[in-house]
C-alpha cells in the first residue's frame, strides 16, 4: 500500500529543509575560507534525516551521550533539528583555518544537486496526483 500524499510530501519537505540548512553551513564555510582560526562545519545529513523522519539515534545503532546540556543541540532544547558539527581537517592552514575550498565547493555542488532532485521528485509526484485526480 502506498503512503498517502501528505506523508510523502511531508517527508520530502523535511529533506528539503535539511538540504537547505546544509547549504547554508557550506556557504558559510566558503565565505570564511580566508578567516584565520575559522573551523569548517558540516551536518551529518544521513543521521539528521533519520532523526527528522522519526528514526533512531546515530549510525551503526549507536546513540550520542552529552556530558553537558549544551553539547548536542536538539529541537526540544531550542536548537536546530540537525546538529552542526566541526569537520576534521585533513590539512589545516598555519592560521588555524580548516576550510578546504575544493572540498567545500564539491560538497556545495553535490548538495545543490540533491536539493534540485528532491524538488523534481516532489513536482513529479504532484503532477502524477493531479493527472490522477483530473482523470487524464
Amino acid at each position: 500500500m502506498t503512503p498517502p500524499l501528505t506523508s510523502v510530501l511531508d517527508r520530502q519537505g523535511r529533506t528539503l529543509e535539511l538540504l537547505a540548512q546544509r547549504q547554508q553551513v557550506l556557504a558559510g564555510n566558503i565565505a570564511n575560507a580566508d578567516t584565520p582560526g575559522f573551523k569548517a562545519r558540516d551536518i551529518d545529513f544521513a543521521s539528521a534525516l533519520r532523526q527528522a523522519q522519526g528514526g533512531s539515534g546515530g549510525s551503526l545503532g549507536t546513540t550520542l551521550i552529552a556530558s553537558r546540556a549544551g553539547h548536542l543541540p536538539t529541537a526540544e532544547a531550542g536548537g536546530d533539528a540537525a546538529a552542526v558539527v566541526f569537520r576534521t581537517a585533513e590539512q589545516p592552514n598555519i592560521d588555524g583555518n580548516t576550510v578546504d575550498l575544493d572540498r567545500e565547493r564539491a560538497n556545495f555542488a553535490d548538495n545543490a544537486m540533491r536539493y534540485e532532485a528532491t524538488l523534481r521528485f516532489i513536482n513529479g509526484h504532484v503532477r502524477t496526483m493531479l493527472s490522477a485526480i483530473t482523470g487524464q
